[in-house]
């Protein structure tokens, strides 16, 4: 049954909107989200039934149709595919959300090499790659938007975060130079800054040998949900911001290094890490 939903803020009807790492956290929360303003969505991430399960709830909340694909996004050599898949469903994107990403848990010198790579391909090349696939696309019919999801770690090193903030201080670099190159072709660029939000994502973080952490971060509890983030990504998307940063009082570490770089190296320096 199809809930109806008065939102008087329809800016995204009859958009497409294309969203990885949908089936849980940020991503599922934007497309419920977003559902609301009866889009026509795709999403994607590697379980395919919770994906066909958030497919049906975006169709109660009012989207006007929903297409998914489960994915690996670590497969690389499957992603200019994926992409092509994707523009298809129904032949054009007006939003690419690239919000899948992995987190990790162990110390520089304990993390084997392949956790690391797989850590910044997930964050880092499979975002590079589906964009490079989508932007031409966009830029040909006239202009869309982009946006990425990085962190706070993305900003300054982290404790037992070694590869996931290096993937994320890279995703700024590209998607930066991307909002440069190309906003005269009406490309928007968007990148949404995360702290502490209630996900699943140390849950699933890699420790130096691939296993999952297994367990939830003691501060991220205390963060905010997904729904209320997802409220203030989806009006970033709507005011096309350059960057929104998502959480609570942990969000003033960007600003401390900013503004106070050696006492934001202190702190992190006597952060005990999980």
């Amino acid at each position: 049954m199809r809930l109806q939903i008065n939102n008087m803020n329809n800016h995204f009807e009859n958009k497409v909107i294309w969203i990885t790492g949908a089936s849980s956290g940020i991503g599922e929360a934007c497309a419920y989200e977003l559902s609301k303003q009866h889009t026509k969505l795709i999403l994607t991430a590697l379980e395919a039934d919770v994906l066909q399960q958030v497919k049906e709830r975006c169709s109660q909340l009012g989207a006007q149709d929903v297409c998914v694909f489960s994915a690996d996004l670590s497969q690389l050599n499957s992603l200019e595919a994926l992409a092509e898949q994707a523009w298809k469903c129904f032949g054009t994107i007006d939003l690419l959300f690239n919000n899948a990403g992995i987190s990790q848990r162990a110390t520089t010198i304990d993390t084997d090499f392949e956790v690391i790579k797989k850590i910044i391909n997930i964050n880092f090349f499979a975002p590079v790659i589906l964009t490079k696939a989508i932007l031409p696309k966009m830029i040909a019919k006239g202009g869309g938007q982009i946006a990425v999801t990085t962190s706070i770690s993305g900003k300054f090193g982290f404790p037992l975060r070694s590869a996931y903030c290096a993937s994320k201080h890279a995703l700024y670099g590209f998607f930066e130079t991307i909002a440069a190159e190309y906003f005269k072709d009406n490309i928007s660029v968007t990148i949404v800054c995360p702290g502490r939000v209630q996900t699943n994502i140390s849950f699933h973080a890699l420790e130096k040998d691939g296993k999952p952490h297994g367990k939830s971060d003691p501060g991220q509890a205390k963060g905010i949900t997904s729904g209320q983030a997802a409220k203030i990504i989806v009006r970033a998307f709507e005011k096309k911001k350059p960057e929104i940063l998502v959480g609570k009082s942990e969000l003033i570490m960007v600003y401390i290094k900013r503004f106070f770089p050696n006492i934001c190296r202190k702190i992190v320096r006597r952060i005990e890490a999980m």
